[in-house]
């Protein structure tokens, strides 16, 4: 495995990475929970526990003062600078994951009709890793107090119907796919 404490300080306060350490320990348990239950091989279990640490590496480059983050560009931005750090560490399929993890995903028409600072791609998870990682990282915030608390579908549900009915679909095939039920 990566060292990804060591990665993550390359690029972050100590104090932003210890976050960066419970958070992504919290999606790695959830993540990997769900790779053993759809019997994911040795190689894609550890892109995924490598990921689910390193997935929020961008918010060095963000203002994000709770986390300790004091960059300059907006928060919704950490997905896309994460990406060009991990592709820079030669880390291709980790950078993708980052990319596509923010929500259930991007779309192109998502950056349109809400004025995202953000390049007019698709950011949406396509490969079973990137859709776990999403997915997981949906139940918990980065925030100090809460980093532990996993939020229930319910919550997440809430969450995501702010942002339209088709976001809500996909949590909820994922939550059947990956949990083994409906809600």
């Amino acid at each position: 495995m990566l060292d990804v404490r060591a990665l993550l300080g390359v690029y972050c306060k100590p104090d932003t990475v210890e976050i960066l350490m419970v958070h992504g320990r919290m999606i790695a348990e959830k993540a990997l929970g769900i790779a053993a239950r759809l019997g994911l091989d040795a190689t894609t279990c550890l892109l995924i526990e490598e990921a689910a640490y390193l997935h929020d590496i961008g918010v060095c480059r963000v203002y994000a003062p709770g986390i300790g983050c004091h960059g300059v560009e907006p928060y919704i931005t950490h997905g896309v600078a994460g990406r060009a750090i991990l592709e820079q560490e030669g880390l291709p399929l980790h950078a993708l994951i980052c990319e596509r993890h923010t929500g259930v995903g991007l779309t192109c028409a998502d950056i349109e009709q809400q004025h995202l600072p953000l390049p007019l791609r698709a950011m949406v998870p396509v490969s079973l890793a990137e859709q776990i990682i999403c997915y997981s990282d949906l139940f918990f915030s980065k925030h100090v107090g809460r980093l532990h608390v996993e939020k229930d579908a319910a919550a997440v549900r809430k969450g995501l119907a702010r942002f339209g009915p088709d976001k809500v679909a996909i949590f909820d095939a994922w939550y059947t796919r990956f949990e083994g039920k409906v809600l």
